[in-house]
């Protein structure tokens, strides 16, 4: 299934198209350098700090796609004169299963491309892929989850329909503050 997902979000007046696409060996180098932002370190729970690393990673993406129940996305900036895109950003679905009614969607966005809509526009076609992919086999809810000290993750939840739900207790190891609970239904 990996090879033939390909998703696309339109351009914005300041900012290229973007292509959502399944990982690649090739992206190894792009992932390195998009990982020395300490932002994005901060942020994240991967470690990616050289070639092996991000080698682990990119193979890391691939049993979910094998097994249907993460679907990890490399988000790239179109650019007219390449025949690749930048690469920008990361989407993902994780926790599908059949019948549950709920997954799981996150992202990141690399530090030369924050501010210009990449990660709105990449979850907005992330979500409505997901909607229209797995919601005849009961998928009803989407669900974002960062920390409450994230403002920018929370201005992108809004920004793609993901209303405020609730606040988490920390939960550590993985999030050590509360957390927000942002959801966007089917039917919104």
């Amino acid at each position: 299934m990996n090879d033939t997902v390909i998703l696309h979000a339109g351009p914005t007046p300041s900012a290229p198209a973007l292509v959502l696409r399944p990982w690649r060996i090739g992206d190894v180098a792009a992932l390195v350098e998009v990982f020395r932002d300490p932002e994005l370190r901060h942020w994240t729970s991967s470690a990616v700090e050289n070639e092996a690393d991000a080698i682990r990673w990119v193979q890391g993406q691939e049993p979910g796609w094998e097994a249907g129940d993460r679907f990890g996305f490399a988000v790239l900036e179109t650019q007219p004169d390449r025949s690749q895109g930048q690469l920008v950003g990361n989407a993902v679905l994780k926790e599908v299963a059949s019948g549950k009614p709920s997954a799981e969607v996150g992202y990141w966005t690399a530090a030369h491309a924050r501010g210009r809509g990449v990660a709105p526009r990449a979850l907005e076609a992330l979500t409505d892929w997901a909607f229209d992919t797995l919601g005849a086999d009961g998928l009803e809810r989407l669900e974002l989850l960062h920390r409450v000290d994230n403002s920018a993750s929370c201005r992108v939840a809004h920004k793609s329909r993901y209303d405020l739900d609730s606040v988490l207790p920390a939960a550590l190891p993985s999030f050590p503050r509360e957390g927000h609970l942002h959801v966007r239904r089917r039917d919104a």
